[in-house]
This record gives structure tokens, C-alpha cells and sequence, in this order.
């Protein structure tokens, strides 16, 4: 995969791939995120919430900075959404390099 994106066009449309995530994610309406229904494997099989049930409605909570429903969606989105964050923009940067 890596040999793919070595040409100076493929770095650029990666980039901004990375760069319209976010804006993404920040356009999908609430109520699609809040009221659909779970495609958690474990959940559907076991009826049981595994740790990262919820998971996505708190990073999407936490993208639009609710932060008391991110915390009532799942409550290791303290820990994850640092990490994601870091993850990010360490790609980010190795892509900036890459330029």
C-alpha cells in the first residue's frame, strides 16, 4: 500500500481525504448518529453492550462538543478520543512530510 502513495498526486488527494474527514463527520445529521439502529455483532448476537458500544454517538457527541452526552454515550471516550486525535494528526504530519 505503501508504494501506491509515493507519487506527489496520490500524497495531495490523501491528504485531502484526511483534511474533509472531519468536515464529514460534522455534517451527518444528529438524528441519523442518535436513533439508528446498532451493527454491533456482540450486541445483536448476546443483547449485552460491549465496551465500545456507543462509541461512535460519543465521538460524534464530542465533535460537536456535547460533551455531558459523549460521557453518557460511553464513558471511554476520554480515553479513545485522545488517542484517535493523536493518531490523526501524526498521519497528518507524516503526509505533510511526504509533500
Amino acid at each position: 500500500m505503501r508504494k501506491v502513495f509515493r507519487s506527489s498526486t496520490n500524497v495531495k488527494l490523501l491528504l485531502g481525504c484526511y483534511l474533509a474527514l472531519p468536515a464529514v463527520f460534522l455534517l451527518i445529521p444528529r438524528h441519523w448518529i442518535r436513533e439508528g439502529s446498532t451493527i454491533c455483532l456482540y450486541r445483536n448476537l448476546l443483547s449485552h453492550e460491549c465496551w465500545g458500544c456507543g462509541m461512535t454517538r460519543a465521538l460524534h457527541a464530542l465533535v460537536h462538543l456535547d460533551f455531558a452526552a459523549a460521557w453518557e454515550y460511553n464513558r471511554m471516550v476520554v480515553i479513545v478520543a485522545p488517542l484517535l486525535l493523536y493518531l490523526y494528526v501524526d498521519e497528518l504530519l507524516k503526509l505533510k512530510k511526504r509533500l
